[in-house]
């Protein structure tokens, strides 16, 4: 009985982590985040300053002990923790407040490059977890591509 309640308060998210962007998309709602993989760093407290679109408006003008990141290359996880943080934030970003008291960690299916290796893929997994995700799917991006595209059904 209660499991078909909770159905629709928990919440499913695709991820794109992209080296220049991070789109995430949520069922029902569509793309809820379009935003650069750049986040701001105060390097004398390793205090995480802005994310996505703030960041990136910080490049170039921000003194020296305060550097903006792109914690992702090629669609790989370069940086653990800022990686972690950034999706932290953009997961939070579009749930805080939407689903209100009663809704649970989501479920999230990432896109991967096909030739990540092993470590690759438990970094990008770790990082969700540790960024609020109750399951993760990883999912190679061509794969991703076909389903979107509808040559393969997915689900």
């Amino acid at each position: 009985m209660f499991k078909g309640i909770f159905k629709n308060i928990r919440p499913d998210i695709g991820i794109d982590l992209g080296t220049s962007n991070t789109l995430v998309y949520i069922k029902g709602k569509g793309i809820v985040v379009n935003e650069p993989s750049v986040v701001a760093i105060n390097t004398r407290t390793d205090q995480v300053l802005a994310i996505g679109e703030d960041a990136k408006r910080m490049v170039g003008k921000t003194p020296g002990h305060i550097i903006t990141s792109k914690p992702l290359v090629e669609g790989v996880i370069s940086d653990f923790e800022v990686a972690e943080q950034m999706l932290k934030y953009f997961i939070n970003k579009f749930l805080a407040g939407k689903l209100g008291v009663f809704s649970t960690k989501p479920r999230i299916i990432i896109g991967i490059p096909l030739d990540v290796t092993e470590v690759e893929r438990k970094a990008v997994e770790d990082a969700a977890l540790g960024a609020g995700a109750r399951e993760v799917f990883l999912v190679e991006e061509s794969m991703a591509a076909a389903i979107g595209a509808r040559l393969l059904r997915g689900g």
